[in-house]
């Protein structure tokens, strides 16, 4: 008896995983069609974009839209201009994120639950309700259409890579941080040396994050950007209908493909270290 009823657990079991399965296959097939469809619009002629039945593939495939794409907007420049502020802010706002989050983690001060908390609250407000104020500022300040006010608060740090990265470090043993005190080592050199090292996945997962979010920022830079020269890849695609007055389905769709097209490779590339990372912080954390 006790045999069947492991058979039939097992049966069960087996079932529901196939039905987890199957959940997932339909949920994954639905999140990729508009991709997919993204993908066979670029190549389609426009007169086959908005058919009924819907013409998932093009009856013959061309590069004219990409060829347009190309001559409305200078699609390569807008890329170099967004990959020029990501790094940037990459590089303040994993380091700054990184050794704010090592000093709530590893230090203690006074008020120091109070000063997290008012950083978790930052967290809660909207984007839109600072958006006015800030903008004044930075006005005031002489950086309206430039990519200071984009860069420089990165270097302030940003509230929920702290908090992510506090977790982290929390699960350090601070035997290996003590041993290097008793050597002589400064805190900075103990964090630079020791802990930077040690949290390579969780700092490449900030940084993939940080890219992402600038990549696909449109708000912040439409607030601040207002010279063509300057503009980023969003606001390329944005303004592509105002540079030919109409809105060119086919060329619009191969330039999104093309801006897409190094977010891909980014996550194929840094996957395992973006699995890595949320992984070791949700089981140690």
């Amino acid at each position: 008896m006790i045999g069947y009823e492991k058979k039939d657990e097992k049966k069960e079991y087996d079932v529901r995983k196939i039905l987890l399965y199957l959940f997932y296959l339909v949920a994954s097939v639905l999140m990729l069609l508009p991709f997919f469809w993204m993908i066979s619009t670029a190549f389609k002629p426009e007169s086959e974009i908005f058919t009924l039945p819907i013409r998932w593939l093009p009856s013959s495939f061309s590069v004219q839209n990409f060829k347009r794409a190309f001559q409305i907007i200078p699609i390569f420049n807008y890329m170099l201009n967004t990959v020029y502020i990501a790094v940037l802010k990459i590089g303040g706002e994993v380091f700054v994120s990184a050794l704010v989050a090592y000093g709530f983690a590893r230090f203690d001060f006074r008020g120091k639950n109070l000063c997290f908390l008012i950083l978790l609250a930052t967290m809660m407000l909207p984007y839109e309700v600072t958006m006015i104020p800030t903008f004044i500022m930075w006005t005031y300040l002489g950086f309206s259409d430039s990519y200071v006010p984009l860069i420089l608060p990165a270097y302030f740090g940003a509230a929920s890579f702290i908090f992510f990265l506090r977790m982290y470090f929390s699960t350090f043993p601070v035997e290996m941080e003590e041993s290097m005190v008793m050597d002589g080592a400064s805190y900075f050199q103990i964090f630079y040396k020791l802990i930077l090292p040690l949290t390579k996945p969780a700092l490449l997962t900030v940084g993939l994050w940080a890219f992402l979010g600038t990549w696909n920022d449109l708000l912040g830079q439409l607030i601040y950007i207002n010279d063509p020269a300057k503009y980023t890849i969003q606001l390329g695609l944005a303004s592509f209908s105002n540079m030919t007055g109409e809105t060119l389905w086919g060329p619009l769709m191969a330039a999104s493909f093309v801006a897409l097209l190094p977010v891909i490779f980014l996550l194929l590339f840094a996957q395992k270290y973006f699995v890595e990372g949320i992984k070791m912080t949700g089981i140690k954390g």
